[in-house]
């Protein structure tokens, strides 16, 4: 007696009806060639009933790929999908059965040239693969391949609610490459539909190590090109700049020197749009060492002024740089941020409220105490405006302020107590008496080599 495979496990087989099989198919397609569909069919499912019972496994893979492809062949998709389903349901039918079967009627599917009969095929194929992990994979598929009709058909948001039905991360026959190619389509119906929270609960299921490898390159491009669409909606500029950088990195943009440089525009753009922290601040100063700054000097002269630590005058600033950011030149074109449009509009305006909180931060480190009029002379704002801004910074704990509206002044520093003001100043001291210790032990040092040379001078003159 021969053994089968299934399921892992060898299954004794009573009767090999491969040769039945054969000669049964053979007759089934003549009487398909001849109009005779059912009774081809007929004879089929008989076999595959005997075969099944008797664990021949091979026998009724066969069979259930042969019921299909008649049907196919006589063009009856009505048959084909109830015969699917019929066979997929039958009393102890084998999985590798069942699956070879739901393959063969994916690729028929590509063949299908009327759409509705198309669409009632693929769900027929879903409603056989659901709940069944033998077959996730072809379920993905046919799922994902009914996304981008829906998508084609204007109906982006019906295929992005059957595509999220997915668990792909959890697929573990599925090859990586696929699993995350279906994910970031994931991602890319939920922003067409403007679902931003999915979006976000998608990317976090991205393995970022996967884009490491050089071989997908081209994934990692797509994942931040739609990150940066969704940090873009919610204005994470940081983000948006974090994103940017991981482009400009990577090899295949670093070969091309217009994609390269415009992916540091935007980078450049984006980062000094973002709130000042930490952050911000250390990223800055290492895009500062970037050879390419050279090339692109509107943005090289954009960024030092947000480093520097010295007042942005808007109006100079505005008419030197405008132009360059907003419009390009033949040279140097604009990247898409500050274009003349709404939204570079928009980011125009917040580049300006930027600078006007680069210039209190650098108010407060020169300035303890200052009278509002005059800072909001030196910043070019009413009092009012300066207020707002002050009092948005004290919010982010970005800078401490205190406003004294009775007096028209803003301070800078804590107000500190007595026993603060002693210890700082008891901190002082005894870093001022380490440093004369530690000057004292050095000119001591000096003294002593300086006596042992002359010393040996003095005895070699003797001698």
């Amino acid at each position: 007696m021969a053994l089968n495979s299934v399921d892992g496990k060898l299954v004794k087989m009573e009767v090999d009806y491969a040769e039945a099989v054969a000669a049964q198919i053979a007759k089934s397609e003549e009487l398909v060639r001849a109009g005779h569909l059912q009774e081809a069919l007929d004879g089929l499912i008989v076999l595959e009933k005997q075969a099944r019972q008797s664990g021949d496994t091979f026998s009724s893979v066969k069979v259930l790929c042969a019921i299909v492809n008649l049907c196919a062949q006589a063009k009856n998709y009505d048959m084909l999908t109830e015969m699917m389903v019929v066979m997929s349901k039958r009393r102890s039918q084998y999985k590798q059965a069942v699956t070879a079967m739901v393959q063969e009627v994916v690729k028929i599917v590509d063949t299908i040239a009327d759409r509705p009969t198309q669409l009632k095929v693929i769900e027929a194929i879903r409603t056989v693969t659901e709940g069944k992990i033998y077959v996730e994979v072809e379920r993905a598929r046919i799922t994902y391949k009914l996304a981008l009709m829906l998508e084609a058909e204007g109906k982006a948001k019906e295929g992005a609610e059957i595509l999220q039905d997915l668990q792909i991360e959890t697929y573990g026959s599925m090859e990586r490459r696929e699993k995350m190619e279906m994910l970031l389509e994931q991602m890319r119906l939920c922003l067409a539909k403007q679902d931003y929270v999915r979006t976000q609960i998608i990317s976090r299921k991205v393995s970022l190590k996967f884009f490491e490898e050089e071989a997908n390159q081209d994934l990692k491009l797509k994942y931040f090109k739609l990150m940066i669409q969704l940090d873009e909606h919610d204005s994470k500029f940081l983000s948006v700049a974090r994103h940017y950088g991981a482009i400009y990195n990577t090899k295949k943009i670093k070969e091309n020197p217009i994609d390269s440089l415009q992916a540091l525009q935007c980078l450049l753009s984006y980062l000094v749009l973002a709130p000042f922290d930490n952050e911000q601040h250390d990223m800055m100063h290492r895009m500062l060492a970037d050879k390419n700054l050279d090339k692109i000097p509107p943005y090289k002269r954009l960024l030092k002024s947000f480093i520097t630590e010295e007042i942005i005058q808007w109006t100079i600033f505005s008419s030197e740089l405008e132009k360059d950011l907003r419009q390009g030149s033949a040279e140097l074109p604009a990247v898409y941020v500050f274009q003349p449009n709404a939204e570079g509009t928009a980011r125009w305006l917040q580049l300006r409220q930027r600078t006007t909180e680069h210039n209190i931060r650098i108010a407060a480190l020169y300035y303890s105490r200052v009278s509002l009029n005059r800072l909001a002379f030196l910043l070019s704002l009413t009092p009012l405006q300066l207020e707002e801004f002050i009092g948005k910074l004290v919010t982010k704990k970005t800078i401490f302020a205190r406003i004294d509206r009775p007096s028209g002044t803003v301070v800078f520093r804590p107000h500190k107590n007595v026993d603060a003001t002693l210890d700082d100043w008891a901190g002082n001291v005894a870093k001022l008496m380490e440093m004369i210790s530690q000057t004292t032990h050095l000119i001591n040092k000096e003294e002593m080599v300086h006596g042992m040379e002359h010393a040996a001078v003095a005895v070699a003159d003797k001698d």
